[in-house]
């Protein structure tokens, strides 16, 4: 089949502008030469070819901050509390979870001490009546630093690792639990990126959340997520990092270079109705969560982080399950950070010597200058967020009349300073051409909407792009 020189063209009110101009993000590579035939080049259409985002100089210094030796620091600190079992002691001051709490909250507020007033620091209590290992009525409390957005605070993304330890009987609060890598390794990320960002300036509010409860049910997290919701919050993405701590299996299986980023496509809060549409027009790969697996890939994968991100398209690995997971049930985008192979020999067990080996989750097995790129990972994708405009909303396709063209439609942002829409082939797992389409609310592309993917992006005015929006039907 032949690939005809398509014309591309946009309307808002009245006027119509044939051939836009195409504008390259800050940093972006020449385009790409085009696919070759039978792969993702048909069929052909306008725009540029999809680029990564490259970070620019102010992500770059941040990223370079991140220090290894505090990423160490805090993951031997928290273990040396024994056991951060969610039912050990909470008024021991020197064992327990107790302890690991007032430490975290205490460096959080230090960090906040020098942020002028934009970070503030709380602890999230409530009390867990008796449930499924729960045994009698305990008192769950996260800890959370919140950078106030400076232009949109009311947009929030959050990142989190739990606090919260166990080892190999899931009701042993009192034997030693280090939890150096199941999840000291993730509070170290999201605190690390804390200190780095308190004196900075974000347009929108940076969440930073030590939760508890996470072994015993997700109670923490669960009780975070719903209480964004009762707010009202406008929580546009998060991010848990659990076990984020090795690159190496336990068959000396190495990836040093490589973090997986594991997200959901069919929406766990999806209604009845949101089904219907979805399997009218397809986008069982165009998940909110999903699209933020994208912008992470976009942002992430560069010399700064020094790392791969794998998206993985499922909610979590088998048998398993993490702290993104109460916020999808909220109806939130949300996805998890976890390592690229991990060591069962070590995760959850009891500190022990056999054979002159020593088991348990220990410091000693954490790799740090793994965990300082999986830091810089996520620093990357949370900067980049917070720097850009919202995700669109109310983004629909036109499908009122039969025809060639496709109409999308979408809420105008006045932090926007343009529009993209993207487009990929139905069998391509990533976005493949960029259209600018200017400062509008509506686009019509010369390209049929039965033969690809759309999406619509924002652009901000130093030309950060948001998450793309996956359109539903409209008129």
């Amino acid at each position: 089949m032949g690939q005809p020189n398509r014309r591309a063209f946009l309307t808002t009110s009245a006027a119509v502008v044939a051939g836009a101009a195409v504008a390259p993000l800050p940093g972006d590579p020449p385009p790409a030469a085009a696919a070759a035939p039978g792969q993702d080049a048909w069929p052909a259409g306008p725009g540029r070819r999809w680029t990564p985002q490259a970070p620019d100089r102010e992500l770059t210094r941040l990223l370079a901050e991140v220090d290894r030796a505090r990423i160490r620091a805090t993951v031997e600190r928290l273990a040396s509390f024994g056991t951060c079992h969610t039912l050990s002691s909470q008024t021991d001051p020197d064992r327990g979870i107790g302890a690991a709490r007032d430490w975290i909250l205490a460096e959080l507020r230090r960090y906040a001490a020098v942020s002028g007033g934009r970070m503030t620091v709380e602890l999230d209590s409530y009390v867990q009546q008796p449930a499924a290992r729960i045994p009698v009525a305990t008192t769950i409390t996260n800890v959370v630093a919140t950078l106030h957005g400076s232009t949109s605070p009311e947009r929030v993304y959050v990142v989190s690792g739990h606090y919260d330890s166990r080892c190999s009987d899931v009701m042993d609060a009192t034997s030693d639990a280090p939890g150096a890598d199941d999840d000291a390794s993730g509070v170290a990320v999201a605190m690390e990126l804390a200190r780095v960002m308190a004196t900075r300036r974000p347009d929108a509010t940076l969440v930073f959340a030590a939760v508890a409860g996470e072994e015993q049910g997700l109670y923490g997290s669960t009780h975070l997520a719903q209480r964004y919701r009762a707010a009202g919050a406008d929580v546009q993405a998060m991010f848990t990092n659990d076990i984020v701590g090795s690159s190496t299996a336990a068959d000396g299986t190495r990836d040093p270079r490589s973090i997986r980023l594991f997200a959901e496509g069919v929406p766990t809060a999806e209604t009845p109705a949101q089904a219907a549409t979805r399997q009218s027009v397809g986008g069982e790969n165009d998940s909110p969560s999903r699209q933020l697996a994208r912008f992470a890939e976009a942002v992430a994968q560069n010399d700064a982080t020094g790392m791969s991100v794998r998206a993985v398209y499922r909610r979590d690995r088998y048998l398993r399950g993490g702290d993104h997971i109460p916020f999808l049930r909220q109806g939130y985008p949300a996805a998890r950070f976890t390592e690229p192979n991990e060591d069962y020999a070590h995760q959850h067990q009891d500190v022990r010597v056999e054979g002159g080996r020593q088991y348990g989750d220990l410091p000693e097995f954490c790799d740090y200058d793994f965990i300082t790129r999986v830091a810089r990972v996520n620093g990357a994708v949370l900067w980049s967020l917070a720097r850009a405009p919202g995700t669109p909303r109310g983004v629909t396709i036109g499908t009122a009349a039969l025809t060639n063209d496709t109409e999308l439609r979408w809420t105008a942002d006045p932090a926007a300073a343009r529009y993209e829409v993207v487009w990929r082939p139905t069998t391509a797992p990533h976005w493949t051409h960029v259209l600018e389409v200017g400062r509008v609310a509506t686009a019509t592309v010369d390209l049929s909407k039965d033969n690809v993917f759309f999406g619509v992006r924002a652009v901000g005015p130093h030309g950060h792009a948001s998450p793309v929006a996956f359109p539903v039907p409209g008129s």
